[in-house]
């Protein structure tokens, strides 16, 4: 009952998107009808039903209640490829294409399936409460979200502002909105500084939509900008928001650490890692990058990219791509190895985290770093997105195989759930708590995510 109640809360805010964007009666031909009042009753129902089973699934989900927000624009972008993609056309007669061509024409839906997953999801959170609060939200807390975010908007502004030329004017306020609401949304959240690379980058997404794709435009045009049109000039702002969200999250995570460290006054609570173990550390993450960065280099090496990486040292020719290739396929091995060490406790796991590191990369790394390294602008208009698109399926088969051989090569060693001291269960126990709350939604929504680069740049 909690999930069809929130579900019909979803449905009542992507109503009023479609009744917005004259879509309702599109609804309503699944009765055999063009009325929008019986589209609107339709939609409804239909959305009280979905929401019942996002409560079946997120009422067993060991998560706080602020987690609840990714599986619910996870959800809904799975019902936007099962329902609009492929039931609606079943039902209403229509031929089922599953081509791009028809997944641009309903971006609206996209988008309005991201509001309905996210408003299912927090009053899901709403109704679901098991007496248990969140932690206290303190000011100081507040004031570390802004810090964080001056911090990567600075950063931002100065590193690629110049190449992004007026692009980037917007970020610095935006970005202290993002700050100030990132403490609210996650009170109290204490992970590592790799999750919340994972966590702020869909948590930039869901901004982008919110900011660039509905609330600019209804201030500057009165409308909704949810049309392919729209969305593909919106792109320019996503890789920034993207990179604003993962470093947000970051910079936040390491200032509550560095307070943690300097307020403990018994050293038996610090946790020292020893020399042998950090150069084990390091170890795994070259193997696993070298490996990653392999595969990888096949996809650069079949688009013809690898003369372009060849040119980061002045270098030419595919040999000196695949050098220069692989030394930065360790590097970004080893950092995934210190950043999400211990966070991965199977297989599948630690393909989710690489799938998702990955992703990161492929925002900061192929679209901004690279270019800027060369000496050109960052990519981050729509038509060089979508020629990074196969850079994004490399970076991801990257990050699934730099996951799985790490995830292998951690566990041969010392598996996570041999605890060797109550410390170390403790340890064991909350990581597992995290893979058991919203990482999986995470993966589930960065691969969404990826799926539909090509939807929303609207290329052909």
């Amino acid at each position: 009952m909690p999930g069809a109640l929130a579900g019909l809360a979803g449905g009542v805010v992507f109503a009023a998107a479609m009744g917005s964007l004259g879509t309702l009666p599109a609804v309503a031909a699944l009765v055999r009808s063009d009325s929008a009042w019986v589209g609107l009753a339709l939609h409804l129902a239909i959305a009280a039903l979905v929401g019942a089973g996002f409560g079946l699934l997120a009422a067993h989900q060991r998560i706080r209640s602020s987690e609840l927000l990714f599986w619910g624009l996870a959800y809904g972008v799975f019902w936007w490829f099962l329902g609009t993609l492929t039931l609606l056309p079943l039902l209403t007669g229509t031929p089922l294409t599953w081509s791009l061509e028809a997944a641009q024409a309903a971006v609206p839906s996209l988008l309005g399936h991201l509001y309905y997953g996210a408003v299912t999801a927090v009053a899901f959170a709403l109704l679901h409460r098991d007496g248990q609060g969140d932690d206290h939200l303190r000011p100081r807390t507040l004031l570390r979200g802004l810090l964080s975010a001056l911090v990567v908007a600075c950063f931002l502004v100065l590193a690629f502002g110049v190449g992004a030329g007026a692009r980037l004017g917007w970020l610095p306020a935006v970005a202290m909105c993002m700050g100030i609401c990132y403490p609210v949304v996650f009170t109290g959240r204490t992970e590592g500084t790799g999750p919340a690379l994972v966590r702020g980058t869909a948590y930039g997404f869901l901004w982008w939509i919110v900011v660039s794709l509905t609330f600019t435009p209804l201030v500057d045009e009165g409308a909704l900008g949810w049309d392919q049109t729209t969305v593909a000039a919106a792109m320019t702002r996503l890789p920034p928001y993207l990179l604003a969200g993962a470093g947000i999250a970051a910079v936040f995570g390491l200032l509550g650490s560095l307070s943690r460290s300097l307020l403990v006054d018994d050293v038996r609570l610090l946790h020292h890692e020893t020399s042998t173990r950090g150069l084990r550390v390091v170890g795994y993450g070259a193997v696993s990058g070298l490996l990653g960065g392999i595969i990888f280099g096949f996809v650069w090496y079949a688009v013809d990219v690898l003369p372009t990486v060849a040119g980061l040292v002045g270098a030419r020719g595919v040999v000196a791509g695949w050098l220069v290739h692989l030394v930065i396929a360790q590097i970004i091995g080893v950092s995934y190895a210190v950043l999400f060490r211990g966070r991965s406790y199977d297989l599948t796991s630690g393909i989710g985290w690489g799938l998702s590191y990955g992703f990161f990369w492929w925002t900061f790394g192929a679209l901004t770093l690279l270019p800027v390294l060369l000496g050109l602008p960052p990519r981050w208009n729509a038509t060089a997105i979508a020629a990074a698109f196969s850079g994004l399926i490399g970076h991801l088969a990257y990050g699934a195989a730099l996951g799985a051989t790490y995830a292998r090569l951690e566990h041969r060693h010392n598996p996570w759930w041999i605890a060797r001291s109550r410390a170390e269960a403790a340890r064991a126990t909350a990581r597992r708590e995290q893979i058991l709350g919203s990482a999986p939604a995470l993966w589930i929504l960065t691969i969404l995510i990826s799926l539909t680069i090509p939807v929303l740049v609207g290329t052909t």
